[in-house]
């Protein structure tokens, strides 16, 4: 009888564990949404897939809280708390679970999608 092989179970490199949450950044932050999981597994982090799909760099703001997030998201001059993401690109990052997000760009709109879940 031959040796059945052992292959082991590869989970993927990001698992989704809420739905998509969307917004139009602007030159003044639109109201930050809040990007809800449908499971925290008793952990109070998690990892947010953050898509840019416009043409304009957006400064990221986020948080726990929604008054946090917006006061994050400004145009970086000196030193920010906010997060610079790049039009057309893809960031992963951790965040509080059920956190908020809104963006600024400096000038025009760019479309924001943010879905939460595990890995990178």
């Amino acid at each position: 009888m031959a040796a059945t092989p052992y292959t082991p179970y590869v989970a993927g490199a990001f698992v989704q564990i809420g739905n998509t949450v969307t917004f139009l950044a602007n030159t003044a932050q639109p109201t930050p949404v809040q990007c809800t999981t449908s499971t925290s597994n008793g952990i109070s982090y998690c990892q947010y897939r953050i898509f840019n799909s416009g043409t304009q760099l957006v400064f990221l703001g986020y948080s726990a809280n929604s008054t946090t997030a917006n006061n994050n998201a400004v145009v970086v001059a000196t030193t920010a708390a906010s997060l610079p993401v790049l039009p057309g690109s893809l960031e992963i990052i951790s965040a509080p679970c059920n956190a908020y997000f809104t963006a600024i760009t400096s000038t025009s709109t760019s479309q924001i999608y943010i879905t939460p879940g595990f890995g990178v």
